[in-house]
């Protein structure tokens, strides 16, 4: 016969296992997004040289580029897996929860963005999918080939992604979802730090305070982007 005891305590093990990994997985996904808004701000440059050098320089990294693209998406599936796991799990453990949310008290980081990380995380991913066949693999539009100043043939990003966000559904729909990115982040920052043991109780309200900082700016970063371009 099996002791109840046991397997709770397997089961918080469990649990926080699936947390390290979600916040791991969520940390690293942080870094990939501030790195990838430092070269979509190459968009603000009119003439398109920087922005498409810094995509032939990508590609140009071949098997390095892959390879990094593979454990990006193993990360990710890793960061949705374990996160779902994190979610069902709270919700077995306290379904009246999701049904009302109380006050939860000034020292609770209960919030619109912990509470839609389900929802928010669901709708990024498939954005990435749309976005990754859209912007890398063109293929709902060829893009143009141009000669750099070097003499070497790269796609004409530049044009590519301008052509794009003139578009009212792409350009309004990428503002909406980087909107929610920011909420996803509000709160995974937060979480991650907490989750990997890397936060004091004393630096929690800092450290959330920071979280909240970040998000604000890579979401606006992002979604200042198709606004610029649509507007211009």
């Amino acid at each position: 016969m099996s002791n109840p005891a046991n397997a709770k305590s397997k089961s918080g093990v469990t649990g926080i296992v699936r947390k390290l990994i979600s916040g791991f997985t969520g940390i690293i996904w942080t870094i990939f997004a501030i790195g990838h808004l430092a070269g979509n701000l190459q968009l603000y440059k009119t003439d398109g040289t920087a922005f498409n050098q810094y995509g032939h320089f990508l590609e140009s990294l071949g098997g390095l580029l892959i390879l990094a693209e593979i454990f990006l998406v193993l990360f990710l599936g890793m960061h949705a897996i374990s996160g779902i796991q994190v979610w069902l799990g709270k919700r077995k453990a306290r379904p009246e929860s999701y049904k009302l949310y109380q006050s939860a008290g000034s020292k609770s980081k209960q919030s619109l963005a912990s509470r839609s990380m389900i929802v928010t995380g669901s709708v990024l991913l498939l954005f990435l999918v749309v976005h990754v066949l859209s912007f890398k693999f063109n293929i709902f539009k060829p893009a143009d080939v141009i000669t750099l100043a070097n003499g070497a043939q790269a796609r004409d990003l530049y044009k590519y992604v301008w052509e794009a966000f003139k578009n009212p559904v792409y350009a309004f729909g990428y503002t909406f979802v980087m909107a929610l990115l920011g909420l996803h982040l509000r709160h995974g920052v937060w979480s991650a730090l907490q989750s990997l043991g890397m936060m004091k109780p004393k630096f929690s309200p800092v450290i959330y305070s920071i979280g909240g900082i970040i998000a604000a700016l890579v979401a606006v970063g992002f979604l200042s982007i198709p606004l610029y371009i649509y507007f211009s």
